[in-house]
């Protein structure tokens, strides 16, 4: 079964970045070729009938999968950034963190309006960066066709935050 493999390979880094947080490390599914074809292949058929025209990867993990999702569905793939990491043009939005704001950006002429994109990012916590992209591709006049992560973390509710730009949500891991 895909969700035990995963969870297999995925590693439990404690006190990282703080001390009391013990971090979900997917670095490890890396070295698992076949793992990885699986976990994109699998996104793919799941979000097939969301009539996705584009994948947003959230740096920097979500580039890892999202482009072999996007290149699996014949998609585009956009990258969301912070800020001043892209060189064209940009779109922004801040947002909040648990200390303090974060920007994260996306170049102006990525989306096409009336795209239906989805969001990919390794891990969803808060859903602070996730609903940080949803808002960006709205600013470009595009629709969050859904959302789509290898590992949730439940017990931070992040889903819930993510409801009012789509009701459409994978996660092929959960804690």
């Amino acid at each position: 079964m895909l969700e035990t493999r995963i969870k297999q390979a995925i590693r439990d880094v404690p006190d990282f970045p703080k001390p009391g947080i013990l971090f979900k490390d997917i670095t490890p599914i890396l070295l698992d070729h076949k793992l990885c074809v699986d976990i994109a292949e699998n996104i793919a058929t799941q979000v097939a009938d969301w009539k996705v025209d584009a994948i947003v990867g959230v740096e920097s993990r979500g580039f890892l999968f999202g482009m072999m999702v996007a290149q699996a569905l014949k998609v585009p793939f956009i990258p969301v950034r912070k800020k001043g990491k892209l060189p064209y043009a940009t779109v922004s939005h801040e947002y909040e963190l648990e200390y303090g704001t974060a920007i994260v950006e996306m170049h102006t002429d990525a989306i096409k309006s009336g795209w239906n994109v989805l969001i990919h990012d390794d891990l969803l916590a808060t859903g602070g960066t996730a609903c940080a992209a949803a808002e960006l591709i709205q600013k470009q006049n595009g629709t969050v066709a859904g959302f789509a992560f290898i590992v949730t973390l439940d017990f931070l509710n992040g889903k819930d935050e993510l409801m009012k730009y789509s009701k459409n949500f994978i996660s092929l891991v959960n804690y």
